[in-house]
């Protein structure tokens, strides 16, 4: 047998090794999310959805969990997304290209995979403790900004690269300023990979518990946030409280919550991939 066929065997066995992985992966997804939905379904109504939690599981409901992830999800951002936005911007436009960057840009890549319990000890200690904060709602948001701040820079230093340098090029000739041209040709043609990378890391921010553990969330809270400052509950923890009981009531609950907790996720992505499209074929080089 020449080298030739060979080779092509062991690329045709490749593509059915990679096919039958992709299936067993979608099959295994869809018995996931297909046994949630059949628990989960019946649960969800208005009462659902509207009421506090309780030890009765037929009266509980997710109103103080999606309160506070709402609360999350806000302060989260109005405290991350200028903060990367400006590092990102910084880093590619304005930054040196030497040593030292090259160096500050690798620890930014590494910092988007450190397990989040870490950062969830280090909002404890400083936010929790130093700052005085406790397990509040400041605290937890302070903590994922941190979080996300990684993907944020390195999605807007991305989607700074992907603009061509004939545009900055040509705003310089018109005699526009570096920072003139960055506001008015580089941020609009890059909006969309900024966009998409701000919605994604909302939606790792918005489904991740182990750090608001650390801080000292709480699994069960009696009553809606209604300051920065107090003490909250989120979906995750809610779903993680409910599962963790013996009862069937409360796993039922569980799934109805899931099922919420997904179809914001899917929402959150279906937007990110939208405004990336339509960006997309707004903007010709």
């Amino acid at each position: 047998m020449s080298n030739l066929k060979r080779n092509r065997r062991i690329d045709k066995a490749f593509k059915y090794v990679g096919i039958g992985c992709t299936l067993f992966g979608l099959l295994m997804l869809a018995i996931f999310i297909g046994n949630i939905l059949v628990d989960g379904l019946q649960r969800i109504d208005w009462d659902f959805l509207t009421s506090l939690p309780s030890r009765k599981a037929e009266k509980s409901g997710i109103l103080t969990a999606w309160t506070g992830t709402a609360w999350i999800l806000a302060l989260t951002a109005m405290i991350a997304i200028p903060l990367g936005v400006a590092a990102g911007i910084y880093l590619e436009e304005y930054g040196k290209k030497n040593r030292l960057a090259a160096m500050v840009e690798v620890n930014i890549a590494n910092l988007a995979g450190v397990p989040s319990i870490i950062y969830g000890l280090l909002g404890l200690e400083v936010f929790g403790r130093l700052m005085n904060l406790g397990a509040s709602l400041l605290a937890g948001a302070f903590t994922l900004a941190i979080l996300i701040l990684p993907i944020l820079i390195v999605a807007t230093r991305e989607a700074l690269k992907a603009v061509p340098n004939t545009l900055r090029e040509a705003s310089y000739a018109m005699g526009a300023t570096k920072w003139q041209t960055i506001w008015h040709q580089i941020l609009p043609a890059a909006g969309g990979g900024i966009l998409t990378g701000i919605i994604l890391s909302l939606s790792r921010a918005m489904g991740e518990t182990a750090p608001l553990i650390v801080i000292g969330a709480l699994a069960y809270v009696p009553f809606v946030p209604k300051s920065p400052m107090d003490e909250f509950t989120v979906l995750p923890m809610q779903i993680f409280n409910w599962v963790s009981r013996p009862q069937h009531e409360f796993l039922v609950n569980g799934a109805a919550a899931i099922i919420i907790l997904l179809l914001i996720t899917f929402i959150m992505n279906g937007i990110a991939v939208y405004l990336r499209n339509k960006w997309q074929k707004k903007i010709t080089w």
